[in-house]
């Protein structure tokens, strides 16, 4: 008999998987020929969360060249940041506090590190030391022990705009834009505020499909836009030894059930927009864990031109609010009393 043809599905994870081991050949191959010419392993920090007495510290291993320091490129264009030499399973020490543990990092150079340390609440910082270079912060926020509400928020279409519906317009404000060149979207730093008012160090966590490189650019957008503080959980971008681009809703997902198990107390509010797969992601987690999910408020990614709708909805028992922008947003979750109730200011009581 004939051969069978192959099955295009194994066709197509063999084709992955050369590639995947080209990558790391030419990976090898360039990492090599950058230790000739002097460079040395650098580090980044990236801003991690802490509570229940662990701390999640997370930062990049990469290769630079002696004397210069990777985190000092400010408002340089996204695909400049793209150009990185990682630094596949170095090993680099970390300290918090008086803990001081060896760190491994993986495939893409990345570093997730679970650190057992009693923090007070608040900032804190874990420090990263690569041989031969200064110490570089890893930021850490310390939630509350009696947190009880939390926020996850998306970035691109909720944070600022992005524009993901339209393939080419995304991709130019990605690879040709920094930082300073982006919109935020209206009213949702102030609702994010408001999602947390009365809440002292309550936990936020920005999570997204963007990739690590544009950590740097992200907290600087959040910072200057007052958006509140909060960890940051990105992805890599590439190829994986099984498939051709790593999956978005997969971290999305893996996110928020590490979120479940490192917050147990905490309910969420979950932010983001209806561009890609948010509304899908949220509210399945929501399913399955109705108790963890205070509400779900998403931007209606509308034409220009067009005025976004305004709807209430419920996954089981969870209300959905969909609108144009945060403040929109705000006024529904508002009425359904999902915010804090301002205290009136000075002289506005009736008769006053």
């Amino acid at each position: 008999m004939p051969d069978q043809p192959a099955d295009p599905a194994t066709w197509s994870l063999r084709a992955i998987e050369a590639a995947y081991r080209a990558k790391v050949r030419l990976d090898r191959a360039l990492s090599a020929r950058a230790r000739r010419r002097g460079w040395t392993t650098a580090a980044l920090g990236y801003p991690g969360y802490a509570a229940q007495g662990r701390a999640r510290v997370r930062g990049r291993l990469l290769l630079a060249p002696a004397g210069t320091d990777p985190n000092a490129r400010l408002d340089i264009p996204g695909w400049r940041r793209l150009l990185t030499l990682e630094q596949p399973h170095g090993e680099i020490d970390v300290t918090l506090g008086a803990v001081r543990v060896r760190a491994r990092a993986d495939d893409a150079g990345l570093i997730d590190l679970t650190v057992a340390a009693e923090l007070p609440p608040g900032p804190a910082t874990a420090l990263l030391h690569p041989e031969g270079r200064p110490p570089v912060p890893a930021p850490l926020h310390v939630a509350s022990p009696d947190a009880r509400r939390g926020v996850v928020c998306d970035i691109d279409d909720t944070v600022w705009i992005t524009g993901i519906r339209h393939p080419l317009r995304a991709a130019w404000r990605t690879f040709a834009g920094n930082g300073s060149t982006r919109r935020p979207v209206a009213g949702m730093a102030a609702l994010l505020v408001r999602l947390v008012e009365g809440t002292p160090h309550a936990p936020v966590v920005y999570v997204s499909n963007g990739p690590w490189n544009l950590a740097g650019p992200i907290t600087a957008f959040l910072e200057r836009h007052r958006f509140p503080a909060g960890a940051l959980l990105l992805t890599d971008w590439g190829i994986s030894p099984r498939a051709w681009f790593r999956s978005g809703r997969a971290h999305k997902r893996a996110s928020l059930e590490r979120l479940t198990a490192d917050l147990p107390g905490v309910r969420w509010v979950l932010v983001g927009d209806d561009g890609e797969h948010d509304p899908e992601i949220y509210r399945d987690f929501a399913r399955a864990h109705p108790d963890r999910v205070a509400a779900i408020a998403l931007r209606t990614v509308a034409p220009i031109g067009t005025e976004p709708p305004e709807t209430e909805e419920r996954a089981g028992a969870v209300p959905v609010v969909r609108a144009g922008d945060g403040r929109a947003l705000a006024d529904l979750l508002d009425r359904a009393g999902l915010l804090a109730v301002r205290p009136a200011p000075l002289g506005s009581a009736a008769g006053g």
